[in-house]
């Protein structure tokens, strides 16, 4: 038969530093997936608003295109367009939201003033708003495409997290907690063993 393997107070006292340590760690983790959840469903708001406000924009601009080409022909809104200088830029840097790194999205010169937009001093005014209506839409499409990515990797951290906490509180912790018990037992069980067998040897000493 093989050698029982006998528990000792040290690995009891180890485990239960680790269950301490594992249960802080769960505490943390459900801190986290909370917060995430409370910074998604906040920028879920803001990405409800900024649809219908980009739904607007949206139809705002179609209307002044097409008064646009109803004023002046399609070539002379296509030459108008063509006498952009310069091309807008996007930069994308990194934001930090309850340790998820997230886009910024950030548009370089898509509103300009009417000076900035390179064609003539002349040019109907309705071009000009047509113009300044589409610049208004894509910054509004940029800001809203910044919250869409964050929502996604949010939503992405938070199902991670949950998975981590219910790992921890429905295996992890009760399997450690069961070790923990058993260990406990079989030393109290030793400790009357011996105890028993001491009372033995003192009796036969005795007789």
């Amino acid at each position: 038969m093989a050698e029982e393997i006998k528990p000792t107070r040290s690995e009891l006292i180890k485990l239960k530093n680790r269950i301490k340590l594992v249960k802080a760690g769960y505490n943390l983790l459900k801190k986290k997936r909370d917060g995430l959840i409370l910074e998604f469903f906040e920028i879920l708001k803001e990405s409800k608003e900024k649809a219908a406000t980009l739904h607007e924009s949206y139809s705002r601009a179609q209307h002044k295109l097409n008064m646009a080409r109803i004023l002046q022909s399609d070539l002379a809104i296509k030459a108008a367009s063509f006498a952009v200088g310069k091309v807008p830029a996007i930069e994308v840097t990194q934001k930090n939201i309850v340790g998820v790194r997230v886009p910024r999205i950030k548009g370089e010169s898509v509103r300009k003033k009417f000076f900035e937009r390179g064609y003539s001093l002349y040019e109907p005014v309705a071009i000009d708003e047509a113009a300044d209506a589409y610049e208004k839409l894509v910054e509004e499409i940029i800001a809203v495409a910044e919250i869409e990515i964050t929502l996604r990797k949010l939503l992405a951290e938070i199902e991670k997290t949950k998975r981590r906490v219910n790992a921890l509180e429905f295996e992890v912790i009760p399997s450690l907690e069961k070790m923990k018990n058993l260990i406990s037992f079989r030393l109290e069980e030793m400790e009357r063993e011996n105890f028993t067998r001491l009372k033995l040897i003192k009796a036969r000493l005795q007789g």
